[in-house]
């Protein structure tokens, strides 16, 4: 797969190399069981079970198989009610902290 239309309407492409669409992720456990030798002949590195592409306008995330090349899952930012808090001494620095003051 080297195309894909994102559901924000952006065209996600991968065909130039190196691009900012295409993810290279291993579970902790994936990555351990690569590593376990001494030193890791990066030509062996098997690729990873998932092909994972970032939409660089929406910021979703889509977990393609890489077998079918099918997507098998999607991930969305949320709007999430937010709670500006100063940070005690830092007045001119803030933190954000989701959940506080919701009812």
């Amino acid at each position: 797969m080297a195309v894909f239309l994102c559901k924000c309407g952006k065209h996600l492409s991968t065909t130039e190399s190196p691009n900012d669409i295409e993810l290279r992720v291993y579970t902790d456990r994936e990555w351990d069981s690569i590593t376990q030798n001494d030193s890791v002949d990066p030509l062996a590195i098997p690729f990873p079970k998932y092909d994972v592409w970032k939409c660089p306008q929406c910021a979703r995330i889509y977990f393609f198989d890489s077998e079918s090349g099918k997507p098998v899952k999607t991930y969305a930012l949320e709007e999430n009610n937010l709670v500006l808090l100063t940070l005690i001494g830092l007045p001119s620095r803030f933190l954000f902290l989701e959940g506080v003051g919701e009812k």
